[in-house]
């Protein structure tokens, strides 16, 4: 869609010097001037005067009609046309951040023409011409030129100075040049500024990376130190294995052994319980032995000597094997 906004033409603006005082609306009058400009773009037929008394109307109808200058609202028109234009097609090779100006999707939604109809559709009365109701224009100063002309014909000797009054060109040129140099400072400083802005972010972006390097970095290190432990920890796990093993190793020779033990200890008391009962029979046959050498002791005397000799002989072999026995007992 194509706005039409000035007839540089054949047109009689008047002219706003930089020393003007600029009104900076705020977001909701924006809002409201783009939907305003866009609703009415019949107004702006490009014919003479038509701009000038179609924004005189919309700023009447914001109530700016004192704050702002029809040619101050067609300038802030036109550069926020601009700014869109460099943000939506920029050129190649150069990022842009469409999302740092915050009227980029109102302008876009704008300039696709989704906004027509989003506000009051006005008329304008351009044979009003009284301009008392709007901001005063700063006027082209003019100058007096006295020109005094001398001539030696009689009836011009005499002659009155003639004062002349006229608007000079030069002034109009250098207004129209201070005019844009006007216009080329603001388009600077909103190169600036977005210059600026984009600085910012970029400045941000940078500390966002360095933060990030060093989480990474951090995070690299806590890696190296969990492979370091998981290293460990295995090999911890593989020498409590080992360890395991060799309990279970240890506990199955102790569980042999255990059970050698027992069975020596049956064998024991096999041995003990042999004993035991040898050494009742040595005691009943000692006991037998005894009643017998009393027997045979009662025979001695009528035996003779020979007979005390045989018996004293058993006896001390009897004694002797007792004392074996004994000793073999108390060994075990």
């Amino acid at each position: 869609m194509e706005f039409k906004d000035h007839d540089y033409t054949n047109s009689t603006y008047d002219k706003v010097t930089p020393l003007e005082f600029t009104y900076k609306m705020n977001s909701k009058e924006i809002e409201a001037f783009v939907k305003l400009r866009v609703s009415n773009n019949y107004l702006f037929s490009g014919r003479r005067n038509t701009s000038m008394w179609a924004w005189r109307t919309i700023l009447r109808h914001m109530g700016l009609q004192h704050k702002m200058t029809h040619s101050q609202a067609s300038k802030k028109w036109e550069n926020m046309k601009k700014r869109y234009k460099e943000l939506k097609s920029p050129p190649d090779g150069v990022k842009v951040f469409p999302e740092v100006w915050p009227y980029f999707s109102l302008m876009d939604d704008a300039m696709e023409g989704r906004l027509e109809g989003s506000a009051p559709i006005l008329k304008v009365f351009s044979n009003d011409k009284d301009s008392s109701g709007f901001l005063p224009i700063s006027r082209p100063k003019t100058r007096k030129v006295s020109m005094v002309i001398n001539s030696s014909t009689a009836s011009l000797v005499d002659g009155p100075e003639i004062e002349v009054s006229q608007n000079r060109d030069e002034d109009g040129e250098e207004e129209a040049v201070q005019e844009g140099s006007q216009e080329i400072d603001c388009i600077m400083q909103e190169v600036d500024d977005e210059r600026n802005t984009l600085d910012s972010q970029r400045q941000v972006m940078e500390r966002e990376k360095q933060v990030m390097d060093r989480e990474k970095q951090v995070m690299d290190r806590e890696r190296l130190v969990l492979q370091r432990e998981r290293v460990v920890l295995d090999r911890e796990n593989a020498a409590l294995d080992r360890d395991r093993a060799l309990l279970e190793r240890e506990r199955a020779t102790m569980e042999r052994e255990k059970a050698v033990m027992e069975r020596e200890r049956g064998m024991v008391e096999k041995d003990r319980e042999a004993l035991s009962r040898e050494r009742l029979a040595l005691e009943r046959e000692k006991a037998r032995l005894e009643r017998l050498c009393e027997v045979k002791e009662k025979t001695e005397e009528v035996t003779g000597d020979c007979s005390k000799v045989k018996d004293s002989d058993v006896m001390d072999r009897k004694e002797r094997f007792l004392n074996l026995f004994e000793k073999l007992i108390e060994h075990f």
